[in-house]
């Protein structure tokens, strides 16, 4: 049995597709099983608990060889933020595998980790990363980029339903993304392959690309064009501190946003492709023609009619 918290979520969903497709036994650990029901069969069992709660993730565990974690607090809200997630809630997922027996645990963490970085969920993926490796458990840790998906969603949806989009910042710095179903196959291969163990993997994408490119790739590929707007970084340093008081996690995204228009992150990702060749590696323009086909579509027949 190999649990499985975040199961529901962009990433957990794609693993659970894929050790199932292997024949392998999946329990889903989640706050809200009808997330789930998508992915119920045979193979799949959905249990209700909160990772905040040991007693939930005991019960989860129970008779797991073993654990992923695809948790994550960073757009949460109220009580659910990085440190109760991203920390407390791995220490209990860690806490309750040693405890159940469980062999094999493997965590996602975030490229960039640090006990000193400036975002609270890089130093609390940071911490849970120090306790995975003190523990009993054969571990492995994946700190994948920035999500292609992701991006693609809050900049790209705006740009096709609305015609317009806004980029925090300048939009130049430099960041590397990766598709999400590129970070599924590496946890599919760390549950398969025991030379993963012990091992924390780099997972990158093909591309550094600036949010002004990731807009622009946008607009070449869907043949979608709008307007491109900017919100100035002074506002943005200055929002992210009055909000602290009165939404945190707002203030959490628009430091998120100071800190990705700031901050080198940019990785080359050639050394760990090339040691794990059987991975696919998924381009933007691969991951904007996958998820909005019917936008290109459609803004291709347009373009068609227009020529006749």
């Amino acid at each position: 049995m190999i649990m499985i918290a975040g199961g529901t979520g962009r990433l957990g969903t794609q693993v659970v597709q894929l050790l199932t497709a292997r024949g392998l036994r999946v329990r889903i650990l989640t706050r809200e099983p009808e997330r789930a029901k998508h992915l119920e069969n045979d193979l799949v069992e959905v249990m209700q608990g909160d990772v905040r709660d040991p007693e939930a993730v005991g019960r989860a565990i129970l008779g797991s060889e073993t654990v992923i974690s695809a948790i994550h607090g960073f757009a949460g809200t109220g009580t659910d933020n990085p440190r109760t997630i991203d920390l407390e809630g791995n220490s209990n997922l860690i806490r309750a595998a040693q405890t159940a027996g469980a062999r094999r645990f493997i965590l996602m963490s975030i490229q960039g980790a640090a006990p000193d970085h400036p975002m609270e969920l890089f130093r609390m993926k940071y911490m849970a990363e120090q306790e995975l490796r003190a523990s009993t458990l054969a571990w492995t840790i994946l700190r994948p980029s920035a999500y292609m998906e992701l991006w693609a969603k809050l900049i790209g949806e705006p740009l096709i339903k609305k015609g317009k989009t806004t980029v925090f910042g300048r939009g130049n710095n430099l960041i590397n993304f990766v598709s999400v179903s590129d970070v599924a196959r590496f946890v599919e291969l760390a549950v398969a392959d025991p030379g993963l163990r012990g091992k924390v993997v780099e997972v990158g994408g093909p591309q550094n690309l600036s949010m002004n490119q990731f807009a622009h790739e946008l607009v070449n590929v869907t043949g979608k064009t709008g307007k491109i707007g900017h919100v100035p970084l002074p506002m943005m340093r200055i929002m992210s501190k009055l909000m602290k008081a009165f939404n945190p996690t707002l203030a959490r995204q628009i430091q998120a946003g100071v800190i990705m228009d700031t901050k080198d992150m940019s990785f080359d990702a050639a050394e760990t492709r090339s040691l794990y060749p059987s991975i696919p590696v998924t381009s933007l323009a691969d991951v904007i023609r996958r998820d909005y086909a019917g936008s290109l579509s459609s803004a291709q027949s347009i373009l068609k009619t227009a020529q006749e």
